[in-house]
């Protein structure tokens, strides 16, 4: 065998390695992605319960507007609540993100922003930064209260007959659609579906 030879085989046989290695690699990956699969926004125990009447409020907007949260709607449309903050800069990068699924769902699902504390004046510049309107904004410590929001951003799903679909922390609108999805497979959560279907792989 001349060294020609000898050093082809050892590229072959090198590559031939380099492939079993990469097919072993994705097989790993693949587990990988399913077994830690996207987790959703994050729900919290304390609160309203998920399935009841969500808390109703008549609320004034910064704009004036009455707005109504909870309870059943005639039109029967959805209601998204997404507690923000001024000076929150996670809910900055969310709330464009919030405005394009407020108009990719537009068909049943109307989005309210929210916040619990700071002055009108912070609240009416951030309203003018983020391009939102300010009779779908409200301010109101007790709208927080009533459903145990202690950190923001965080969101709030109540279907057309004022039942809590889902609520959670949310900071990507991956998030913000794992609530929508969550109330249409008719869970608590993302986390609860990903968790029973685990067992039942099991």
């Amino acid at each position: 065998m001349t060294v020609t030879d000898i050093i082809l085989s050892l590229f072959f046989f090198g590559l031939a390695a380099a492939f079993v290695a990469i097919a072993a690699l994705a097989r790993q990956i693949g587990i990988l992605f399913d077994r830690v699969a996207p987790a959703g926004a994050l729900s919290l125990s304390a609160g309203p319960k998920l399935g009841e009447p969500a808390p109703v409020f008549k609320l004034a907007a910064l704009g004036g507007a009455t707005v109504e949260i909870g309870g059943t709607r005639a039109d029967g449309r959805a209601q998204m609540i997404l507690f923000v903050g001024p000076e929150c800069p996670i809910c900055r990068e969310l709330i464009p993100a919030a405005r394009s699924l407020a108009s990719s769902e537009k068909g049943w699902l109307d989005i309210v922003y929210a916040s619990d504390g700071g002055s009108i004046d912070d609240h009416m510049s951030h309203a003018r930064e983020q391009r939102l309107d300010i009779n779908a904004y409200l301010l109101s410590r007790d709208l927080g209260l009533g459903y145990h929001v202690a950190k923001v951003p965080f969101a709030v799903l109540i279907d057309g007959n004022g039942a809590l679909s889902s609520r959670g922390l949310v900071n990507s609108r991956e998030h913000l659609e794992s609530l929508i999805e969550a109330k249409r497979l008719g869970v608590t959560s993302m986390q609860d579906y990903l968790a029973n279907k685990q067992r039942g792989a099991a």
